[in-house]
């Protein structure tokens, strides 16, 4: 729902009250549907992302999107331009990202969304409902397409934040993926212990979602579905290099899963396998099916009992 051109640049260092050398910059299609679509067909599925598109950074989109783009996206022009974010590593994997909102859409440019969205669903495995909302877009249009997902019985991964992870959980999606800092503004508490996780993922439980799966970048993520217990997975030690976009590989890497197996506890291996790989990588970058296998088989999965 909002896609951006991200600006992503490394340098050698990350402090305060003094400068950085730039050792390299490249901009890329970014967005966590985008990001998402990007992971799924690089392990060999077919995705279609639906993006908007606005302004001359929206048809830079298109652009990178038409120039190495191997999944199929689905543009939805809108009238005002879409966003530019802007992140900064440093070699020791310290980073910086800097988001805009967004442009506001007007009613008919939302229906258009919601209708592209509703045409894809006849034919999906699986709904992706990823990132944030656009200023003015009603904080209930993800629960909109979770109601229709659920009546056409397609599983629904929805990964936000704030009033619109809210207002989706009340129409009971099948799992959401919240990092730490998402769960904290949501429950309204700060989490710090290992109980305070496993309480955090019974509770959004509770609010409606099916399953959980709260991220918790290098310490792996604690999940929950109805009718089974906690788990706790938990990854190798990797040297982060840059963990900016992590999520996005993880709830990718979830869905790809299910979508071969419904085996909850196995598809939260995966994702956690991928989102510590790709957090290795230097920028934001994704990793392949093979450097994600290769964390995966030291991926360690326990009963949270």
């Amino acid at each position: 729902m909002n896609p951006a051109i991200d600006r992503n640049v490394t340098v050698d260092k990350l402090v305060f009250d003094d400068r950085a050398y730039i050792l390299s910059s490249h901009e890329s299609a970014g967005g966590r549907g985008l990001n998402a679509s990007c992971v799924v067909h690089s392990f060999g599925m077919e995705t279609v992302a639906v993006a908007i598109s606005g302004g001359r950074a929206g048809r830079r989109l298109e652009q990178l999107l038409g120039a190495g783009c191997t999944y199929t996206p689905e543009v939805v022009r809108v009238r005002n331009e879409i966003r530019n974010n802007f992140t900064i590593a440093d070699r020791s994997g310290l980073a910086v990202k800097l988001n805009e909102k967004g442009p506001e859409l007007s009613a008919t440019e939302l229906q258009k969304v919601e209708k592209a969205v509703k045409t894809h669903l006849k034919q999906a495995r699986w709904l992706m409902l990823c990132g944030s909302l656009p200023p003015g877009v009603p904080a209930d249009f993800y629960a909109r397409l979770v109601h229709r997902a659920n009546r056409d019985g397609v599983p629904v991964l929805v990964d936000a934040d704030g009033q619109a992870l809210e207002a989706a959980l009340a129409e009971r999606p099948t799992v959401v993926t919240p990092n730490q800092q998402e769960a904290e503004r949501l429950l309204d508490r700060a989490l710090l212990t290992r109980g305070h996780f496993l309480e955090a993922v019974q509770h959004v439980r509770a609010m409606g979602a099916r399953a959980v799966v709260l991220s918790l970048g290098s310490r792996g993520a604690t999940a929950a579905r109805e009718s089974e217990g906690a788990i706790e997975v938990i990854p190798p030690r990797v040297e982060a290099l840059c963990p900016i976009g992590a999520g996005d590989a993880l709830a990718a890497a979830f869905v790809w899963a299910m979508a071969l197996k419904d085996d909850f506890a196995d598809a939260v291996r995966w994702g956690v396998a991928a989102g510590s790989a790709s957090a290795r990588l230097p920028g934001v970058s994704f990793a392949t099916l093979e450097q994600t296998r290769s964390v995966y088989e030291r991926v360690e999965v326990r009963a949270a009992g």
